[in-house]
């Protein structure tokens, strides 16, 4: 039989010899189109029934799923685990704060354990801190997945590995960490095993910090804030208070460089934390803060009323106002300037001056200080101010020594700053912010330069004459202002739960920081002969903490040369020469409720 000849192959029209060869050619085109065909269909087939596989596993996760989110029943891949890999924190000096590290939590699927309450007393003999029944419970669940026991040490890991228990295994975390402990827990605060964010920083920048992307630089100097904490806790336990909580801040820009509160507690287990721990007494702590109030009151009396420093007031005689008897004991037996008012924490005097400035001016000035706002700062633990309701004329008298009025010691730092840095509102912050940001920030001016400078000699002379010497620093020009309030009790005062503090500021002739320290109910001793006024449970440790955290700050110590002149241009002589001993308590009297507070008195006492 002759061939054909196909005309691609040779690049001409092919000419079939014969009509038998031309049918076979035919034909072998017919099979070839069918066999294509059952290719195509055999294709769609495939296809076909990969998509009823892909659509029948879909159904199948999501019914599992359902059941799963009703019943409880998990598998260990159904469990989403804290992987969360949140941002750094960082002190002002780049040392770590808060990190997260990978590690791995122990669980069990209660299916494969065969003797549940075998497993659970070798599970106690690796982690004594479980509870047996607890633990039994969960190894005898209908559930799938169970957490036995959250970011492990390696040495845990270890010995619970050799335990051997089927049923039993590990799934990587991720663990936060800080470096510091205790030392910055209520400004890092911390979170909670699953990453989120309770309290302090953690909380506060929530959303930066789960992020992750970006490290969060701090204010926070953590050789300021040991020394600030050790401070706190010395006077605490010499005097035998509650609690105690104190702050270092940058005078012109509001910058936290160490924020302690005592008690204080374990980030790592925020399980054991109580609520006395818990509490930021910074923030969070309203208090009638007492004679401190008292500097307001004569700046407002300087920037509004223009008062000569020499103009005085007869404070010999007790002051009667709507059904109230304000006190100083043992009163000067001549009547005193302002300055001499100041130094003495005369509540007569101040309520005089008070009266003078008048409600509204007062009123309004408080609120340019932002006494009757929450503080602003990046931690959410804050408490409003508590503000007489209605605010009375007495009202303005009152809160012009500090009584009537609680604000946090945040707020009176705060206020303070603005006291002595020219005049200019200040806003707290524990975020580092650029030069530039901070040039580029609106001031608000609250009083004048010339206030302001006046404000700094008078917080000079309470530290070099007055109530607050034991805070003096030698070499650093200290100026400050003590207080002591009784705290409210229901409807009164208790005589037996007082409130000290000390707000500093150094070198008061050119202010770089300030300084607080407050104790909670401290309790007299034989060394401060009873009392425990402000005078002696804060005063001595400001001092303490100045002398120390300026060397840190590069602060060189030189000698006061201004302070003869500051003296004379306020009409004071040589210094007071006062014993401690003496110091009394003043006191406000109603006849309806015979409450009583502790307010101003007598030199060194506040």
């Amino acid at each position: 039989m002759r061939t054909w000849v196909n005309a691609k192959i040779f690049g001409f029209d092919a000419v079939h010899e014969d009509a038998s060869d031309q049918s076979e050619w035919i034909a072998g085109k017919a099979i070839l189109k069918k066999t294509r065909s059952r290719i195509f269909v055999l294709m769609c087939g495939f296809c076909l029934a990969y998509l009823v596989i892909i659509g029948r596993m879909t159904n199948l996760t999501l019914s599992h799923q359902a059941v799963a989110e009703e019943t409880g029943i998990l598998r260990a891949s159904d469990v989403v685990v804290s992987n969360v890999k949140r941002a750094d924190v960082m002190d002002r000096e780049g040392k770590l704060l808060a990190t997260s590290l990978k590690t791995s939590s122990l669980y069990a699927d209660p299916k494969f354990i065969t003797n549940a309450p075998q497993a659970a007393q070798k599970l106690l003999g690796v982690f004594p801190d479980l509870d047996y029944h607890d633990v039994l419970k969960k190894l005898e669940s209908k559930r799938r997945f169970v957490w036995l026991k959250r970011n492990l040490t390696p040495k845990q890991i270890y010995a619970a590995n050799r335990l051997g228990i089927p049923g039993v295994d590990f799934l990587d975390e991720t663990r936060r960490v800080y470096p510091y402990g205790a030392l910055t827990s209520h400004v890092v605060g911390y979170a909670d095993v699953d990453g989120k964010g309770l309290s302090g920083l953690e909380r506060g920048m929530e959303g930066l910090l789960r992020d992750g992307k970006e490290t969060l630089h701090t204010t926070i100097d953590t050789r300021m804030q040991y020394v600030l904490q050790r401070e706190i806790k010395k006077s605490i336990d010499e005097f035998q208070a509650i609690g105690g909580a104190g702050l270092i801040m940058d005078a012109r820009n509001g910058e936290i460089y160490a924020m302690a509160s005592l008690p204080d507690f374990n980030p790592h287990e925020p399980g054991h934390i109580t609520d006395a721990q818990r509490f930021n007494r910074i923030t969070l702590g309203a208090y009638e803060m007492g004679s401190t109030f008292k500097t307001f009151t004569m700046a407002a009396a300087i920037e509004f009323l223009h008062m000569p420093l020499s103009t005085r007031f007869d404070t010999t005689h007790s002051l009667y106002r709507s059904g109230f008897t304000i006190h100083d004991f043992h009163p000067e037996p001549h009547p005193l300037s302002v300055p001499e008012i100041f130094i003495h924490s005369s509540n007569i005097g101040t309520a005089l001056i008070a009266e003078k400035i008048g409600t509204t001016t007062l009123k309004k000035f408080y609120s340019d200080l932002g006494f009757f706002d929450k503080p602003s700062i990046e931690i959410k633990e804050t408490a409003s101010p508590i503000l007489p309701r209605p605010w009375r004329d007495i009202s303005t008298i009152t809160a012009a020594y500090g009584h009537g009025i609680a604000v946090t010691p945040l707020h009176l730092a705060s206020a303070v700053a603005t006291m002595v840095n020219g005049g200019y509102k200040i806003h707290p912050t524990l975020i580092r912010h650029s030069a530039e940001t901070y040039a580029n920030e609106e001031r608000k001016r609250i009083i004048s330069e010339e206030t302001s400078a006046t404000m700094r000699n008078l917080l000079r002379v309470v530290v070099t004459d007055g109530t607050a010497s034991k805070a003096n620093a030698t070499g650093y020009r200290v100026g400050a202002k003590t207080g002591t309030a009784e705290k409210t009790l229901g409807h009164g005062y208790s005589a037996n739960a007082q409130i000290a503090s000390l707000v500093a500021a150094f070198p008061v002739d050119d202010p770089r920081f300030i300084v607080m320290i407050m104790i909670d109910e401290p309790k007299g001793n034989k060394k401060s002969y009873g009392f425990a006024t402000a005078g002696w449970v804060a005063a001595p440790y400001v001092g303490n903490v100045i002398s120390e955290i300026a060397p840190i700050a590069g602060i060189a110590p030189r000698r006061d040369e201004t302070l003869p002149e500051v003296k004379a241009a306020m009409g004071l002589g040589p210094p007071v020469s006062v014993r401690p001993s003496t110091f009394s308590q003043p006191v406000i009297t109603s006849p309806k409720s015979h409450s009583t507070a502790l307010e101003g008195g007598r030199l060194a006492s506040f």
